[in-house]
């Protein structure tokens, strides 16, 4: 493994601009602070907050096994190492929006919101997952927290059992025809310390 969240931690110390869209608009086409943010977090793991957009480019290559999408999970993998996804909030309390999943403990190759080039992107069955979560304020990076998925998500099958009860209640009520999909509604409190505040199945 070529980097890890130890190296992220200490080029974050070392970062002394904070201000992404700064970093991101000059030399890049993003004007999103949620795709700045993913940006960073990726310079972070590689070092390469301070390099020009084909340096970096490389230097993802020699690290990321898988460089995500924008609309399934993860944002990243490191190449031999954790998965990533990046979340930004918008103030110092907020929920974090997991899309159409629910939190992940760790990464499963059998996972349904992964793509197939994310399962074949090497040779994997189970990894384990960084949400790297970043209070963004007028542009700037108030706060950006690193949490491995098991400190943060119960075990996969806490919220399996909960999305079974929904879709077999909701299979039940008469005249109601189910159709299979990767949504199902929003629930809340579904892990033992109530932290899934809003999860969708």
């Amino acid at each position: 493994m070529k980097t890890n969240i130890l190296k992220a931690i200490i080029n974050l110390a070392k970062a002394k601009n904070n201000k992404i869209m700064e970093i991101y608009r000059s030399n890049t086409r993003i004007n999103n602070v949620g795709d700045a943010l993913e940006y960073y977090v990726k310079d972070l793991f590689c070092g390469t907050l301070n390099s020009n957009i084909k340096d970096k480019e490389k230097v993802y290559a020699d690290n990321f096994s898988y460089l995500g999408n924008q609309n399934n999970p993860p944002d990243f993998i490191i190449e031999k190492g954790d998965g990533v996804e990046v979340k930004k909030i918008g103030g110092m309390r907020g929920s974090i929006a997991l899309n159409s999943s629910y939190p992940k403990a760790k990464l499963f190759k059998n996972d349904p919101m992964i793509t197939e080039t994310c399962k074949n992107c090497e040779d994997w069955d189970e990894k384990d997952y960084i949400y790297s979560i970043g209070t963004v304020i007028d542009r700037k990076i108030k706060l950006l927290w690193m949490v491995y998925g098991d400190c943060y998500a119960a075990q996969k099958d806490t919220y399996e059992k909960v999305r079974k009860v929904i879709k077999k209640g909701v299979g039940s009520i008469k005249g109601v025809q189910f159709s299979e999909t990767k949504e199902l509604g929003k629930v809340k409190k579904v892990d033992p310390l109530g932290i899934t505040s809003q999860c969708f199945f």
